[in-house]
């Protein structure tokens, strides 16, 4: 995931040391610190797994974050690991994670009008169907864990982009354990 610190609290560290040892665990923090923050599809799709930051007004920003790192309490990199849209704000505000931000569709527009580009894919949010829109389908939340932690009972969604750029989803079905409804 984003850090040692949440791979710990979500349980991915239980998990390879229940099922091979912590050496393992500790080779996957290094890779993950050294992966890439951000990626562009075709130069009109930015790619991240949080969200857009305040400070993020050139791509090349995101070339300057030097890897690998830790992840910073604050600043670009958190952001574009942590950030969240939020339907009900304009702007940004502090996010209740206590870390990084949330923002608002206008500021998807406007950094995508900034930016010469067209949408915005990212994860970091258990989603119900597996993906959600926002900001008139500039921005896509993707989720691609079904039954998350156990705890949800969520589809999971993968996006295929084809060589025009025309994005679709497969969707896999989460593993119903009760009664579901969607509003």
């Amino acid at each position: 995931h984003e850090s040692a610190a949440i791979n710990r609290m979500y349980g991915f560290y239980d998990d390879c040391k229940r099922r091979y040892n912590v050496k393992l665990w500790k080779g996957f923090t290094d890779v993950f610190n050294c992966l890439p923050a951000a990626a562009t599809i075709g130069e009109k799709i930015l790619c991240m797994h949080g969200g857009i930051s305040p400070d993020l007004s050139d791509l090349r920003h995101i070339r300057d974050v030097t890897r690998p790192t830790e992840v910073p309490d604050q600043g670009l990199l958190c952001d574009l690991l942590w950030a969240d849209p939020e339907f009900d704000i304009e702007g940004w505000t502090e996010s209740d994670r206590g870390v990084s931000y949330l923002f608002g569709q206008n500021e998807v527009t406007r950094f995508l009008n900034l930016m010469d580009m067209d949408l915005i894919i990212r994860a970091h949010q258990v989603m119900e169907r597996g993906y959600e829109f926002f900001a008139d389908r500039q921005l896509v939340t993707l989720f691609s864990a079904p039954n998350y932690c156990a705890e949800f009972d969520n589809d999971a969604a993968i996006m295929n982009i084809d060589e025009n750029l025309q994005c679709s989803f497969a969707i896999i079905p989460a593993i119903i354990k009760g009664p579901r409804t969607f509003l």
